[in-house]
């Protein structure tokens, strides 16, 4: 029996995240980084939207694909330099997330959804673009956000969350404030909500 399109997708997405360098624990085995995240990003899909469509899975799986090939390095670490880089990753994304899809067998127009999707174009209107906003961000709350914290003075970090929280929607909202976090953290969310 052979891969379904949407198995052979996620296979070639998965292919490409284990090639990261960055060796990250996980349950006491070293995985790439960037497959841990995509099974993180996959966990909360599933408490945002369990009956998720194929294509929003896909750009959930897809959203760092290849992420580690353009280190943040690579462009001038100012503001600008960081919207650069990240508007050059997230096209970048979506243009390889496409071609895996149409590789796959979908078809150009679910392609051009995942890229979409990947890109996150039309958030706040598009309910499925705020759904992969909403993962992304609750990935970064439970996942980076205790290491981002400490390579930042506090305000920077304050303003970071207002921003994250922002993005998301209130059921985002709700998910974060179930996120196990540190005394600390849970102080700094609170004094970017208050701001």
């Amino acid at each position: 029996m052979g891969w379904s399109r949407y198995e052979t997708a996620v296979r070639l997405i998965d292919d490409a995240h284990a090639q990261d360098p960055t060796r990250v624990s996980s349950d006491g085995k070293a995985v790439p980084y960037e497959l841990l995240y995509s099974t993180k990003m996959n966990g909360y899909l599933e408490l945002c939207n369990a009956n998720a469509s194929e294509t929003l899975r896909l750009a959930i799986r897809a959203q760092h694909l290849r992420r580690w090939e353009v280190p943040r390095s690579s462009y001038a670490m100012n503001t600008t330099g960081y919207h650069l880089w990240r508007t050059y990753l997230k096209n970048r994304q979506a243009e390889m997330a496409a071609q895996i899809c149409l590789e796959s067998g979908y078809s150009s127009e679910d392609a051009g959804r995942v890229a979409a999707l990947v890109r996150k174009e039309n958030l706040k209107q598009d309910e499925e673009t705020q759904t992969l906003e909403d993962v992304a961000c609750l990935v970064f709350l439970d996942d980076q956000f205790e290491s981002f914290e400490k390579e930042h003075d506090e305000a920077k970090i304050v303003n970071i969350l207002r921003k994250t929280w922002g993005k998301m929607s209130e059921r985002g909202h709700r998910l974060a404030l179930d996120i196990p976090m540190s005394a600390r953290a849970r102080e700094l969310i609170a004094q970017a909500l208050e701001s």
